[in-house]
């Protein structure tokens, strides 16, 4: 099987209350900013060649929806999952949020060949980490 010639990617746009914060803990997870897709009101963070989370400020995420925007501190409005090389990745990544403010969402989940752990960023949106053995998968 050959790869795509065209790599699909996913931008993840969450409302923060607090832009600056948000792109200081996400940094602090080891992301970083594409200025060039980033001002005053919008941070770029990407996660991946592939993933981009696109962070704004309650009045520019306005802009791209008719409807009232969530509190995730209150309601879930999407579930986030990234996958991880492996089992220390996963603690790694979330450890890594945890000191940056966020905080534990749930019960790490050990179900021998696949391991996740989940972490509230700054504005409540859920961040589910999960690695899978790859001989799972594959049988």
């Amino acid at each position: 099987m050959t790869a795509p010639a065209y790599q699909q990617m996913i931008f993840v746009n969450l409302p923060v209350n607090d832009l600056g914060a948000s792109k200081k803990f996400f940094t602090e997870l080891g992301y970083s900013i594409n200025e060039q897709f980033s001002d005053d009101t919008t941070a770029s963070v990407v996660i991946s060649e592939t993933i981009v989370a696109m962070v704004h400020t309650h009045d520019k995420y306005a802009q791209f929806t008719k409807k009232p925007i969530a509190d995730a501190t209150k309601s879930s409005e999407v579930l986030i999952a990234l996958s991880a090389e492996s089992r220390e990745k996963v603690d790694e990544l979330v450890d890594k949020a945890l000191a940056a403010g966020g905080s534990v969402a749930g019960e790490t989940q050990d179900h021998g060949f696949m391991y996740g752990r989940a972490f509230d960023d700054l504005d409540g949106h859920t961040w589910e980490v999960v690695w899978m053995d790859p001989s799972a998968i594959e049988g």
